[in-house]
């Protein structure tokens, strides 16, 4: 199936394909890197990531960001939580969810681990786009995102 977009055509399961294959290939790369690094991976760093950058966040929070089961989300937390890097905490404002903190490691691991995750995305794409592409390439995702996000699809039912 193609689109017309600007008067060209569009190969819109091609992009797909490249737009998947493209994720899995700097995830798998950035996986090795944090692993090697850290002793963590992509997931998660993001995670932790959220978490430092949204204190006070619930598994369902998590869960809505990363479009993933609520059930995962929880078991990826209770990993993060053994390792002594995330803590829940009672939630005053609803009995039955916890809201989950970094501890002072685990916000020393997510900022080392950032500059690893930065530095290894800007090298795995540094030098795929100049500016200007790289600029339209990221408008152009953000707002696939949004579209997506907005009108909930590939949300996940539990």
């Amino acid at each position: 199936m193609a689109s017309k977009s600007s008067g060209d055509l569009v190969d819109l399961p091609g992009f797909f394909a490249d737009l998947v294959r493209c994720e899995t290939r700097l995830y798998n790369a950035l996986n090795d890197r944090l692993r090697e690094r850290h002793g963590i991976v992509t997931s998660q760093f993001e995670f932790l990531r959220y978490l430092r950058d949204h204190p006070g966040s619930r598994v369902a929070d998590l869960a809505a960001e990363f479009a993933v089961g609520v059930g995962a989300t929880s078991k990826g937390i209770d990993r993060l939580e053994r390792r002594g890097w995330v803590l829940r905490q009672p939630n005053p404002s609803d009995r039955r969810s916890s809201l989950l903190a970094l501890t002072d490691g685990g916000l020393r691991l997510v900022d080392a681990a950032d500059k690893t995750f930065t530095d290894g995305l800007a090298a795995l794409i540094g030098d795929s786009f100049d500016d200007l592409s790289a600029s339209s390439a990221v408008r152009a995702i953000s707002k696939l995102r949004s579209v997506l996000e907005r009108d909930q699809i590939g949300t996940p039912t539990g």
